[in-house]
């Protein structure tokens, strides 16, 4: 038999003896890849657990912040409901001691009402119209039911406020004194309440109220150039200084 020959013999006989073995691997070959093939499966199925579970992680951790919130938002709602039951308890006080105070002031403004004309009546005669017209509409509040105990306050002290001013200002207005052919037309001059001149637009007449004459009375012409001047100074037409103005010495009260 040649070297050929030989070879081939040997290559069949091998041939025969790895077929079995193959055979017999077979089912273990599968296997693995059956379990490899399942393992790739049950990773997959691991990483989706694992994505799923941190989605509910943070699902969570967002609701736990979402409640940290609304109970603290619940909270301050106590805490302002608190505050308003507070606050409506002290109305409810308030209410009540405005009741008792508007039956305490109703004399309190009556008095203050009556007084009012009075102290037009006995105050220097300027601005006579005005003045008791305003005493005239103060004494119809009162009886004004449309008109709460606190808008008949406000206007009452309002009245009384505008009579303080005059004590603390100068003022002018046109008018006119005397009757019938005495009459005198011109401008007066009121400085507080401590004196109150008259003086026609051609300075023919110069004139001062007299308390204790009831009337105006004539006043000394060396004045003029000071009412003048005063009167300038009631209409901003000069910048404020001293003039001299012509007042009664005081007198001790009896």
């Amino acid at each position: 038999m040649n070297r050929a020959a030989i070879l081939g013999s040997a290559a069949v006989m091998l041939a025969m003896i790895c077929a079995p073995a193959q055979a017999q691997f077979k089912p273990a070959i599968d296997t693995s890849q059956q379990t490899q093939r399942d393992t790739a499966r049950s990773q997959q199925r691991i990483d989706q657990l694992d994505d799923q579970t941190a989605a509910l992680l943070n699902d969570y951790r967002a609701n736990v912040k979402q409640l940290d919130a609304a109970r603290r938002y619940n909270a301050s709602l106590n805490r302002n409901i608190d505050a308003q039951n507070s606050e409506i308890e002290r109305l409810r006080e308030d209410i009540d001691n405005v009741e008792g105070l508007q039956r305490a002031m109703q004399p309190l403004m009556e008095d203050m009402v009556a007084r009012f004309g009075d102290l037009v009546n006995a105050d220097l005669p300027f601005m006579i119209g005005d003045r008791g017209a305003r005493a005239a509409r103060l004494s119809t509040i009162l009886d004004n039911p449309s008109m709460s105990a606190a808008q008949r306050y406000r206007l009452i002290v309002e009245a009384y406020q505008i009579e303080n001013e005059y004590g603390r200002t100068i003022g002018f207005y046109e008018g006119t004194i005397g009757d019938g052919e005495d009459a005198l037309t011109g401008e007066f001059l009121r400085i507080g309440r401590i004196a109150l001149m008259f003086k026609t637009p051609d300075d023919s007449e110069l004139k001062i109220y007299d308390a204790s004459a009831g009337d105006f009375v004539d006043l000394n012409r060396s004045y003029l150039q000071d009412v003048k001047f005063g009167l300038r100074m009631a209409k901003e037409q000069t910048a404020p200084d001293i003039f001299f103005v012509p007042v009664k010495p005081p007198v001790s009260a009896q």
